[in-house]
């Protein structure tokens, strides 16, 4: 059986002794006391929330006492239990202390509490992000109901100052969610991003957006991985990486178009753009990601099927619309930035660049030669899709960034 936690007492809490080292003492439900080598006495609650573990600040021993550090735990575990993260409330209550009550960044984290319990984790930490970082230094401490449309364009107009439009769209979507919760509770009278329509030019859909950085590259990867949507998206979302191929190949795979004996999957002639067979060698982690899969659409058509039915591939915007409501905007990440993202760093580590143009199914301009060179460089593309799924696999573990082509 486990070990029993002791609670404290009062005693205890008073006449404990710093040593060279800090030590923790352990109330039960979280609580713990920390006694650093100074002799500072500090209350702190662990707690988890979507699986993660964290911990706040309680305040300091004598000026809150062990009575007190406890009530403040209770009333942190009623926050919990209705999925509410202590350290929001608490961002929020210190703004109250120092404004008055109604400002739209005590709202934006009231509706930002309530409702991001049911978002993926990388959206969730995007919207805040956006409002933190574009919004609420400017507009976070005004009464909510003041707040005109004019003012709010001036915070967005900053945004796309910076080249990042979509960026500016997206803000602009999320000030108007707050505000619309704000007429919903009876603290203002209006939306005024409603007036904004049209104020802001679009963004341009011609860039292929990728993410090169391989810090980057591993927050999508993770972000992928805790995908809430459905297991058919996340699935796709994950062998993107590994094969990348364009998004209509990915989204029209065919179950017998794989070979998961000899890890091969041949997209026929038919379905490319090119015009010829393509092969893609298929590495270890590719594998693990349809044979999860299987089980689940092993007996229809497409590896990927719509939800609305089993005879249609998904459909073409559901990798992006996944990658939005991870919160990646347009111009940061695409269903097509997959292959840049592979293509500039497979470069970058000296693979041979004709084996990678292969890989790439790129268009071959001698149509003879097209013909005959869909294996061409395979031992090479092998090594290669093993040692990329490979490194993927380690910067999304945190580990080092190192070359993925050994030398020799």
């Amino acid at each position: 059986m486990p070990k029993r936690i002791a609670p404290l007492t009062d005693t205890k809490v008073r006449t404990v002794k710093p040593t060279a080292k800090p030590q923790k003492f352990f109330d039960g439900g979280g609580l713990f006391l920390l006694v650093t080598p100074t002799g500072g006495k500090l209350w702190n609650l662990k707690y988890r929330i979507d699986g993660k573990e964290n911990r706040i600040a309680l305040g300091a021993y004598p000026d809150v006492s062990l009575a007190e550090a406890r009530q403040k735990r209770d009333q942190a575990r009623v926050l919990l239990a209705k999925g509410v993260a202590p350290s929001d409330t608490r961002k929020a209550q210190k703004a109250a202390d120092t404004q008055e009550t109604e400002t739209f960044e005590i709202i934006a984290r009231e509706w930002y509490a309530k409702f991001s319990p049911s978002w993926s984790a990388s959206h969730a930490k995007t919207t805040i992000r956006r409002l933190e970082i574009f919004v609420f230094p400017w507009l976070g401490a005004r009464q909510i109901k003041t707040i005109t449309a004019p003012e709010l364009l001036a915070a967005l107009r900053r945004i796309e100052a910076k080249g990042a439009l979509e960026t500016a769209h997206r803000a602009k979507q999320v000030c108007g969610q707050v505000f619309r919760y704000a007429v919903a509770t009876v603290r203002a009278e209006r939306d005024p991003s409603g007036d904004l329509r049209g104020a802001i030019p679009p963004a341009s859909g011609k860039h292929m957006a990728t993410i090169t950085d391989p810090k980057e590259i591993a927050g999508l990867l993770r972000s992928i991985d805790d995908y809430r949507g459905s297991i058919v998206t996340r699935c796709a979302l994950q062998l993107a990486p590994l094969v990348f191929v364009r998004p209509g190949e990915l989204r029209q795979a065919e179950w017998s178009e794989f070979n998961l004996e000899t890890a091969e999957w041949r997209i026929p002639a038919e379905k490319m753009k090119a015009g010829v067979l393509y092969i893609i060698p298929l590495s270890r982690q590719a594998l693990d990601v349809l044979h999860e899969i299987h089980p689940l659409t092993g007996n229809e058509r497409y590896v990927f099927p719509s939800p609305r039915t089993g005879s249609r591939p998904m459909s073409s915007n559901g990798i992006l619309s996944a990658l939005r409501r991870m919160g990646y905007a347009k111009e940061e990440m695409s269903g097509h930035g997959f292959r840049s993202m592979a293509s500039t760093l497979l470069n970058e580590q000296g693979w041979n660049r004709d084996a990678i143009e292969r890989q790439l199914a790129h268009a071959e301009r001698n149509s003879v030669r097209a013909a005959y060179n869909y294996a061409e460089f395979m031992p090479e593309r092998k090594k290669m899709m093993q040692a990329w799924a490979n490194y993927l696999d380690g910067i999304k573990a945190g580990a080092k960034i190192i070359p993925i082509r050994s030398v020799g």
